[in-house]
């Protein structure tokens, strides 16, 4: 029976591949056992549980690029995280540790080369992560969605898979009118999807606040507006509030219900998100954030840019221009399939299922 550590996290673009590698992994072989790691109170420690799977937290976080007090504490928090995990990768014995990028999979991935014990890192960015470019150099294979890794990465440890999106994605079987009733929205109006992420994007959401008059003025369109847990508190009561079709929602649950309902979708350029437009053929404004390391969502963007596959806004212009990016798209049929059409071409389906294969391949040869 093979074991799998999957470790990382920190968001939502991090931990949906995680969780659907090991899904795919479980496909593939039932009888495989898979322990996750993650960083305690972040995304992971929720919705890991919430797929069925074990995980053991760590108390670990980010080095941040600015000054910062929280820096004096970093060295101590990695060190415990390093023993915490050597514990449990002794423990667990894996035949394989897979890192997805994140704070955790830092300490379990240097941890289990140490101990011999093989890794496998995916990369789901355009521009690498810090953490998966220090351990590239002993992985056996590196996972990537994006061509041009190889100024990061060993070419020969690259395997172009693409980026693992969440089940209920792929197996998307509603059409837009049914979608549309479920969210309580008019079947008939064309939708917009507005969201930043798990999290929320404040930009977005004062972007969206900024153009009120505007989008009330627009009651033959729809729009779902995801703006973030910590944000719902602030814009629920405000001037879009309790309009028959706008929906303010705190966190989107049935993502595959929202994208279904949607003509347009309006977001960040992270790599899960442009992975899940792409598969399901989305119209959409990307807003990339420009507080992310390398400045990697435009990198991520303009990749889709480039080939007429997307729209960009730059976050600072997004209160000018965001409004009017969408009624124009709105407007123009034959741009809007072009782009549904053009981003197909970055659409993987077969990701988690590849690198399940992959993983799992490793585990053979490590019993044999």
């Amino acid at each position: 029976m093979a074991r799998v550590i999957i470790s990382g996290g920190g968001t939502g673009g991090h931990v949906f591949p995680a969780i659907a590698i090991a899904d795919a992994v479980k496909v593939a072989a039932p009888e495989t056992e898979i322990l996750f790691v993650g960083a305690n109170g972040k995304i992971e420690m929720e919705k890991v549980p919430k797929a069925g799977y074990k995980i053991i937290g760590l108390n670990i976080s980010g080095f941040q690029r600015k000054l910062s007090l929280r820096n004096l504490s970093f060295p101590f928090k990695l060190a415990a995280s390093m023993f915490k995990a050597f514990m449990v990768v002794r423990k667990f014995r894996p035949d394989v540790a897979v890192g997805v990028g994140g704070y955790a999979s830092g300490p379990v991935l240097k941890i289990a080369n140490s101990m011999n014990i093989p890794t496998v890192l995916q990369e789901q960015n355009s521009f690498a992560g810090v953490t998966n470019r220090i351990l590239a150099s002993k992985a056996s294979a590196v996972c990537v969605a994006y061509d041009g890794l190889e100024r990061f990465f060993p070419k020969d440890k690259i395997i172009f898979t693409g980026n693992p999106v969440r089940k209920d994605i792929l197996d998307k079987k509603i059409n837009a009118a049914k979608a549309r009733n479920t969210l309580g929205l008019d079947q008939n109006k064309k939708t917009v999807l507005i969201f930043g992420g798990s999290l929320g994007a404040r930009t977005i959401n004062e972007a969206v606040l900024a153009n009120a008059d505007a989008l009330l003025e627009m009651r033959d369109v729809n729009i779902i507006w995801q703006v973030g847990k910590i944000y719902y508190d602030e814009y629920v009561n405000g001037p879009l509030s309790g309009k028959d079709n706008i929906k303010i929602l705190s966190f989107i649950e049935d993502m595959d219900i929202a994208y279904s309902a949607a003509d347009i979708v309006v977001c960040r350029a992270g790599a899960l998100t442009i992975s899940e437009l792409a598969i399901l053929g989305k119209a959409s404004i990307l807003i990339p954030s420009p507080n992310v390391a390398e400045d990697h969502q435009t990198v991520n963007a303009m990749s889709l840019v480039n080939k007429g596959a997307a729209v960009l806004v730059k976050d600072v212009n997004a209160k000018e221009e965001l409004i009017s990016e969408i009624q124009s798209l709105l407007n123009d049929e034959v741009k809007k399939n072009g782009l549904e059409s053009n981003i197909k071409y970055f659409a993987k389906p077969e990701a988690a299922k590849q690198i399940a294969a992959e993983i799992l391949k490793i585990c053979a040869k490590k019993g044999t």
